[in-house]
């Protein structure tokens, strides 16, 4: 498994860690945003020869076109197979970034920077890497770690709002999967004055021994899809459109819906569904979903890696804690699942 560094200082620790590395050459990915807010904040590391590329923000941007300006860049570079990859963005950069060095020559280096909460709790660890296609999210990926994770709290500060609300969807989802005293413990009225970085180090912790345990999802790894499958759903859905949501606020309507079906299906109490749906939308409010949007949402389900032939297969939860994996749902109880969602009290 990679180490992973929780620097208060993001260029002293990425000195240290180029300094122990071997390499040929230095090619850094940003995106659009963290060229402007996040490079300054290490750039000054960085040898004479490094190449520097740049692409556009945002999950429509990774696709199979962005990877083909990526490995032309590499190639004008001309990146050996000893060249050293960095990524310097959140979770769509990172995800695509490494996906690119994975297959680079059959594979170099790399090392992440998340500059989100979102990248820096969830795509941090476990070596997901992987690139929409034809729509459908993450459709296209591999398994590799990187060299190395330096998650540096400093990035938080040049966030908006907004992508930190996106962010602490999946903090909430870690306490309801795995850690109750966790989730109890978190403020969901105040959730803008959180001291992020024992929220940031506890969460890792939890998806590490999650992944440390089943690396591949063949199992237990599952848990971390809580809330995913009709949250992707929602989010591609919604990805081109006015009504655009960020992954943290499809998957927080994803959990919501995901713990009515625990409560239908499993043994959640109807208590800790109330307690799980009152967090969500002091957090998130709610968002309009229209009837007429429902039947795309199901379809885009009906696509989910977690899928056994025609058989949706959903991590549900047992109780606050405890979550498990390859429970059947029928397109009709997503359906209702998200009428539940539609008929709550407006906040």
């Amino acid at each position: 498994m990679n180490a992973i560094i929780f620097s208060e200082n993001a260029s002293v620790d990425l000195t240290a860690v180029l300094g122990e590395l071997n390499y040929s050459s230095l090619f850094i990915l940003t995106d659009e945003n963290t060229k402007e807010y996040c490079l300054p904040l290490v750039e000054e590391v960085f040898p004479s020869n490094s190449t520097f590329f740049t692409i556009a923000p945002g999950e429509k941007h990774k696709t199979m076109a962005t990877c083909l300006q990526i490995w032309a860049a590499m190639t004008a570079a001309q990146l050996d197979r000893k060249a050293l990859f960095l990524n310097i963005g959140g979770g769509v950069l990172g995800d695509m970034g490494g996906f690119c060095a994975s297959l680079y020559k059959r594979g170099i280096r790399f090392i992440n920077m998340p500059t989100t909460l979102l990248s820096q709790v969830d795509a941090s660890v476990g070596g997901k890497l992987g690139v929409d296609f034809e729509g459908l999210k993450n459709h296209l990926g591999v398994f590799n770690e990187p060299e190395t994770v330096i998650v540096a709290s400093e990035f938080l500060k040049t966030l908006p709002e907004q992508e930190l609300r996106s962010g602490y969807a999946e903090i909430i989802k870690h306490g309801l999967i795995r850690d109750k005293t966790y989730f109890e413990s978190l403020d969901f009225e105040h959730w803008k004055d959180s001291f992020w970085t024992p929220l940031i180090h506890h969460s890792v912790e939890i998806k590490r021994a999650v992944v440390k345990e089943d690396p591949k999802e063949a199992g237990l790894r599952k848990i971390l899809n809580f809330g995913h499958t009709i949250g992707h759903a929602l989010e591609t859905y919604f990805l081109d459109g006015p009504r655009h949501l960020l992954h943290g606020e499809a998957i927080a309507i994803g959990m919501i819906c995901e713990a009515w079906l625990s409560h239908k299906k499993l043994n959640l109490s109807e208590t800790e569904l109330r307690q799980i749906q009152a967090a969500f939308l002091k957090v998130y409010g709610n968002v309009e979903i229209l009837d007429t949007d429902v039947p795309d949402v199901l379809d885009f389900c009906l696509q989910d890696k977690k899928n056994e032939g025609k058989e949706l297969m959903f991590s549900l939860l047992n109780s606050i804690g405890d979550c498990t994996y390859n429970i059947p749902v029928t397109r009709e109880e997503i359906q209702q699942a998200i009428q539940y969602y539609q008929n709550l009290p407006q906040t």
